[in-house]
């Protein structure tokens, strides 16, 4: 079978059959893929600096920074790494959950090892003045997505020149809608997981100098979920507030105990938020409305702690709108609730034995845990995964402006270590998986 009759399978097939399809690429024999774990990956960032490859990434990344687009609408982004792709000759699915796609590199049989980036933009006008500044008003690449989608297609370029030495298979992720639109469930929910033994992700980082990696075990972004409450009472003139049943009143009754959820419910030690960061209601400075509408975000480390704040949100809200003699409705928007981002303890130990060989252990940082949250989640809820991120600050461009500003701006020189760093994590580990399965069955055949 073709690559060209894969590449236009629907969407919604399960990945059974994507796994099917990618299967019948074998680009090689898998039994001449002998090198170590260092022989494999020791090349792979010199040859991601290199000046082919490096310029290759930034024309890119370029490319996508110019035509930004945002959640489920990134298809001329889609367009193009499918035409870097079978430039390169990597077949792909697509596509999944709108405008993702799923590359193979490798043998097409088991083990399966993911790597991931997402695609979309961010609705922020661009304010950096530069040659290649967004040509669509109002839409920005403000978090460094553009460079994801560079490194993950060097990553790609790299792992398809040493396809040969791969023992099983790279599953490429190209992801839409990281951005609150949740587009990693939506792909996660079309099967592409199915079968695959982990899967790593990545963030540049302007926070950490170009050339490191900030990395922990376990929770490292917090999981996060949005309300919205309408408190309703009844309106009238605010000079007889005796004939009125004040929503005002009661939304900020419902606000300050809110805040007791956090401070008087949870563990002190086991970091939460309950922030509420919308409140409408009124349109005259003597008339009490009918009616207030008040909403907020809530994040915690673990599910549990999320699933005891939404409990604790919708009792707070409609009990203390009931003290004040109102009515509440509250919402809770499943398109936004994100998981917290754990990573896997077994995924730490080869990130850091790998970054170490790559990089130095010097240049490997603690990253503290932090109340942001990634759909990245939902992958590393499934299977085993990890999620890192990649240093790119310079000291001589001046004061760090952090993503989601309209003055965010790239060091391109972060793309060769996110593309160094994706292609050796999923090569190297496809190799230690294969090692222990020839490991087991020298046992079982040595105990027959």
């Amino acid at each position: 079978m073709g690559t060209h009759n894969m590449r236009r399978q629907p969407w919604s097939f399960a990945v059974p059959t994507l796994l099917f399809y990618l299967s019948t690429f074998v680009f090689s024999d898998s039994n001449n893929g002998n090198g170590s774990q260092a022989e494999i990956s020791i090349n792979f960032l010199e040859s991601a600096k290199s000046e082919d490859l490096f310029n290759w990434m930034v024309k890119i990344r370029r490319a996508i920074h110019e035509n930004p687009e945002l959640g489920f609408e990134e298809f001329e982004t889609s367009r193009l790494i499918r035409d870097e792709l079978e430039k390169l000759g990597i077949p792909y699915a697509h596509p999944f959950a709108v405008t993702g796609i799923v590359g193979s590199i490798g043998t097409g049989n088991p083990p399966f090892v993911a790597i991931r980036a997402d695609m979309d933009a961010l609705p922020i006008e661009e304010k950096v003045e530069w040659k290649h500044k967004s040509k669509f008003p109002g839409k920005m690449h403000a978090c460094g997505h553009d460079a994801h989608v560079a490194m993950l297609l060097g990553a790609a370029k790299l792992l398809q020149e040493r396809r040969n030495e791969l023992q099983g298979t790279v599953l490429l992720v190209f992801q839409p809608a990281e951005e609150g639109g949740g587009g990693a469930k939506r792909m996660l929910d079309a099967g592409i997981l199915e079968g695959v033994d982990a899967i790593f992700g990545l963030h540049v980082s302007p926070i950490h100098p170009v050339g490191t990696v900030a990395i922990r075990p376990g929770p490292i972004l917090a999981g996060s979920g949005f309300f919205s409450a309408q408190i309703s009472g009844k309106g009238g003139h605010a000079a007889i507030p005796q004939n009125t049943i004040d929503p005002i009143l009661a939304a900020s009754s419902i606000i300050f105990s809110l805040q007791h959820l956090v401070s008087r419910e949870a563990d002190p030690l086991d970091s939460q938020v309950v922030t509420v960061s919308k409140f409408q209601g009124g349109s005259a400075f003597n008339v009490i409305p009918d009616s207030v509408t008040i909403g907020g975000t809530f994040r915690a480390f673990s599910k549990n702690n999320l699933v005891q704040l939404k409990q604790r949100i919708e009792e707070v809200i409609v009990r203390q709108a009931a003290v004040q003699r109102c009515n509440a409705t509250v919402n809770f928007s499943d398109k936004s609730f994100y998981p917290p981002t754990v990573n896997d303890e077994s995924l730490h130990k080869h990130f850091f034995s790998i970054a170490e060989r790559m990089v130095g252990a010097k240049k490997i940082l603690e990253r503290k845990p932090t109340m942001g949250a990634e759909d990245f989640s939902f992958f590393a809820e499934a299977v085993p995964g990890y999620f890192y991120f990649v240093g790119m600050a310079n000291d001589t461009r001046g004061g760090t402006v952090l993503p989601h500003s309209p003055f965010f701006e790239l060091n391109e020189d972060v793309l060769p270590y996110g593309a160094a760093l994706h292609a050796s994590l999923a090569a190297t580990y496809i190799l230690r998986l294969h090692e222990k399965s020839n490991a087991r069955e020298t046992q079982f055949q040595d105990e027959l």
